[in-house]
């Protein structure tokens, strides 16, 4: 062995014992109890929201009513975004605070205020989509698969 790499071998050995050392340790069955509870809770919220509008509009229909809890969800996952509220529900509840529809709320208003100072159209819309921008094309694309698989198959049977 060369110097050199004698000498890079101690300082990636050093650099590996640092990173071990400061590398904060989490218990995973705390932390899939945390993601557990946090999406649970968002569930339920949800849940309340669907009943909620049900009970108030009783002659809506069931998508009616699936579609103000959406947009109820999405919108307070905006709202506590842009408040700094839902960064902290993140940090205790992990992956159980990113459910699709609020995850997805998150990143979009995240993206959105990371970049306001670079104005409306080409910061705060602009940033936004894209984050939504992939989403969509990988819901359209992969919808399309699946719709031709099922065509496939339902010509076949």
């Amino acid at each position: 062995m060369t110097q050199s790499s004698e000498n890079t071998r101690k300082r990636n050995e050093r650099y590996d014992k640092y990173v071990k050392a400061v590398t904060p340790q989490s218990s995973v069955w705390r932390s899939l109890w945390r993601a557990f509870f946090v999406g649970g809770l968002t569930c339920i919220l949800a849940q309340g929201f669907a009943d909620l509008y049900r009970w108030v509009f009783p002659s809506w229909t069931a998508d009616m009513v699936g579609n103000l809890t959406s947009v109820t969800v999405i919108s307070l996952a905006i709202l506590l975004t842009g408040l700094g509220i839902f960064d902290k529900i993140a940090k205790v509840g992990g992956a159980g605070s990113f459910l699709p529809i609020t995850g997805f709320a998150n990143a979009m208003a995240s993206a959105s205020m990371e970049f306001k100072s670079e104005g409306l159209i080409f910061g705060t819309s602009a940033k936004m989509f894209s984050v939504v921008g992939p989403v969509i094309v990988n819901g359209v694309v992969w919808s399309t698969v699946a719709g031709l698989i099922h065509f496939v198959i339902g010509f076949f049977m």
